[in-house]
């Protein structure tokens, strides 16, 4: 049974960039949410928060991971998180999708997933320079602020409402309706039909 979403902790990891579709997993209480780490050991992420992770990484149970999500952080511009890199791939041919934002694309990248798959990212020039054997740069859409394609959704350091959009179609999150409730209102807003019915009537 595929019901848990696993997100990736490091030291220095953006806490904020997947705030947004973390929330919206948990909220129907249908998903575990569950952190996942180098090792055990607690680190700190780039806000400041200290997290324990559950899980390290040899302890994902493929067959029921949903999805993996990899935020950014200064670990990947240093080229490190080999592991990290090989297990996105693991999870993926399992058949489940992955999701990476900011610099969490360039581990995308060296996982050779967006090599054959659209997808975006800060800039095409990060991905080339940090990873010399890309090969996916005529699939780079650097007009999208995030991306999915064939389970693999890519985010630009600007577009944490839209990979949470992307998140919650992957997984099926609401209805169509509610999503695109969802993302009016966090992204403008503007509030659904009707809570400003209610509003009104009030």
């Amino acid at each position: 049974m595929r019901d848990t979403v696993y997100f990736l902790v490091f030291d220095g990891f953006a806490d904020w960039q997947a705030a947004l579709a973390l929330c919206e997993i948990r909220r129907p209480g249908d998903w575990e949410v569950r952190t996942v780490g180098f090792s055990r050991a607690t680190v700190t992420s780039m806000g400041g928060l200290a997290v324990k992770p559950d899980l390290a990484l040899e302890q994902i149970e493929l067959a029921r991971a949903a999805l993996l999500i990899v935020p950014g952080g200064h670990l990947w511009l240093r080229g490190e998180g080999r592991a990290a890199v090989e297990l996105i791939g693991r999870v993926h041919a399992a058949g489940a999708p992955v999701a990476a934002i900011d610099s969490g694309v360039v581990a995308l990248a060296r996982s050779g997933l967006l090599d054959r798959r659209r997808h975006t990212g800060n800039w095409s020039g990060q991905l080339v320079t940090q990873v010399p054997g890309y090969r996916g740069a005529e699939q780079f859409d650097g007009e999208a602020l995030a991306v999915c394609d064939d389970g693999v959704i890519s985010a630009s350091h600007l577009g944490s409402i839209e990979f949470a959009r992307e998140v919650i179609h992957t997984l099926d999150l609401y209805t169509a309706a509610d999503r695109a409730d969802w993302y009016r209102l966090f992204k403008h807003a503007q509030l659904p039909p009707w809570c400003v019915g209610e509003a009104m009537a009030a």
